[in-house]
């Protein structure tokens, strides 16, 4: 479990060059309050730069940098792992990242991007995408998990469930299997050259000891088959290597492909993200005649301009992203064709390896009857029988090697076979989704929420209401999404205690009373949460003296001469 106890920022955003400090285990329930632009969303973006180099907003990394100091960008996060402690510190102009245990820095011979892989995966045991699944629930540059695709929803699932490990390893198996396989190839080519070689000479040998045949035109006649078998192979390499500068042309522009496939699938999901913002920004103007924050009147001529603009700017960028995805449909064809090109010239590279073992085998055995010829023996056919008897030694010796890369790579073959999707990972899932969707409707019911909810192995939704009407998230108004968001971080969280996997004390709630949750769904959430007594959980609000009262603890954010500072009550 990952029990959080302190975070420290000073010239982060409008932070200044005095810390602001704050205990995250200090009470069951903290209400963050102040003013628009007083800083309060700013704590989610410090721990998560701290913790991932990326703040929970969309934020550029020189615009953390504090515009009135411009310098000296420090975060501190204070927390414990089992019986360690840990501070990670990181910071902007000048650029810092370390990390102590137990008051001790850890090696930083690696780079800073190791340094971070080992953080996430030996300390933490979670990355951003998981972090924010189970510990943050914000309005802001927030992806809820039903906004995800399917393939994000499986990565943040399965690191709760603490298999992702199996992924990993699977990468290191399809490694493994990739070299055993070209071994395979090697050894098994070997095995047959030696024993052609063998069959030869031991035909040979028994045409001598019949027939009496001249051992020196025997050996002649092994020269002039090796010329033959040596020009055939001379040619066979000619043709390959013709053919791989035809398909080295093909795919000259490889690189240039990949990388505007790359910039396509990145603009995308750029286009997706500003997308759903303005969709989210039509909706409002929809749905709201007043405005939730301040409850005036909304502009009526305002609001129809709004709302113009935005459905204009969604017709846009809808038919942008239609143009887009077609794009890159033909790009990822051109990107799948150059691999299998690639794939290609790298078998003939194989063939063309194995050719000149073969020459060079061909070469040695050539030189070796050369030598015998010169040096004229008579014991030829004794020499022979030598010859076969080493040639004997030599196939025993491969054969074993084959027959254990064999079994080798029918090892992790099998492992493989286990570890993949639709292996012990696709088991493990199985036996957790049950309980996943009994809590998720557990919590639902709990807020008021009477629908029913089922996640598939795939991690789409099926919704169905009391009079079995199929919905699906999006048909929901943003109230009872936020219901289903809290629903979803509530259960990860309890999954995630059950596996051991993103345990933590931290649970960190931006603004979901303001917009989404009415007076009813407040009284819910506060039903919830009592059954989370042992954690800390903070919630910022812009409603202050009416939730006071529900709070064991109160943390206000207040502006003052252009620097946010805190005040503790």
């Amino acid at each position: 479990m990952i029990s959080f106890k302190k975070i420290r920022y000073k010239n982060f955003l409008s932070t200044g060059n005095i810390p602001i400090e704050v205990e995250l285990d200090k009470s069951h329930t903290t209400l963050i309050v102040g003013s628009n632009g007083s800083g309060k969303s700013t704590l989610l973006d410090a721990l998560c730069y701290a913790l991932f180099n990326k703040p929970f907003r969309i934020i550029k990394k020189d615009q953390m940098v504090n515009t009135i100091n411009n310098a000296d960008t420090i975060v501190e996060v204070e927390f414990e792992v089992g019986t360690n402690q840990y501070m990670i510190r990181r910071g902007i102009k000048p650029n810092l990242f370390e990390i102590y245990q137990n008051d001790k820095l850890i090696n930083q011979d690696a780079s800073s991007i190791d340094y971070q892989k080992y953080l996430e995966q030996n300390i933490m045991k979670l990355n951003y995408r998981s972090f924010i699944q189970v510990v943050i629930l914000g309005s802001s540059s927030y992806e809820p998990f039903m906004k995800m695709k399917p393939r994000y929803r499986r990565e943040v699932v399965e690191e709760i469930l603490d298999i992702r490990v199996f992924g990993l390893m699977d990468l290191i198996l399809r490694s493994q299997q990739s070299d055993l396989q070209k071994s395979l190839t090697e050894v098994r080519h070997q095995c047959e050259l030696i024993k052609t070689k063998y069959e030869t000479e031991a035909k040979h040998l028994k045409s001598l000891e019949t027939q009496g045949t001249d051992i020196q035109t025997h050996k002649k006649k092994l020269l002039d088959k090796n010329d033959t078998d040596s020009a055939n192979y001379q040619q066979k390499i000619q043709e390959l290597n013709e053919s791989i500068a035809v398909q080295k042309e093909k795919v000259k522009d490889k690189l240039k492909v990949d990388m505007k496939y790359n910039q396509l699938q990145k603009l995308e999901t750029k286009i997706e993200t500003n997308l759903n913002s303005h969709r989210k920004t039509l909706q409002f103007f929809r749905e709201n005649d007043n405005c939730p924050t301040c409850t005036q009147p909304i502009d009526s001529q305002f609001k129809e301009t709004k709302c113009n603009h935005e459905h204009t700017t969604i017709s846009k960028l809808e038919n942008g992203l239609s143009q887009l995805v077609e794009e890159l449909t033909h790009q990822e064809e051109k990107v799948v064709e150059m691999g299998k090109i690639s794939t290609k010239i790298q078998d003939m590279n194989v063939e063309i390896a194995k050719i000149n073992t073969s020459l060079e085998n061909i070469k040695k055995h050539s030189d070796q009857i050369h030598l015998d010829i010169s040096m004229a023996q008579n014991n030829d056919i004794e020499s022979i029988k030598i010859e076969l008897e080493n040639m004997q030694g030599q196939l025993k010796v491969a054969e074993d090697e084959l027959n254990k890369v064999t079994e080798n790579k029918k090892y992790v073959d099998v492992l493989r076979e286990i570890l993949n999707d639709k292996g012990a990972k696709a088991q493990i899932i199985k036996k957790y989704l049950p309980i996943m969707n009994q809590l998720i409707n557990q919590h639902l019911q709990s807020m008021d929420f009477y629908v029913n909810f089922n996640l598939d192995e795939e991690f789409n939704e099926t919704i169905k209401s009391r009079f079995r009407d199929t919905f699906n998230y999006n048909s929901f108004s943003e109230g009872e999404k936020m219901r289903i968001d809290l629903a979803l971080l509530f259960t990860w969280r309890q999954i995630a205690k059950m596996k051991n996997s993103t345990n933590t004390n931290l649970l960190m709630l931006d603004e979901i009373f303001d917009s989404s949750l009415d007076g009813q769904g407040m009284d819910d959430f506060f039903k919830i949460i009592k059954q989370f007594e042992s954690e800390n959980i903070f919630i910022i609000s812009h409603k202050g003296d009416i939730l006071f009262d529900k709070f064991t603890n109160i943390i206000k954010y207040e502006k003052y001469k252009n620097f946010t500072r805190l005040q503790q009550t």
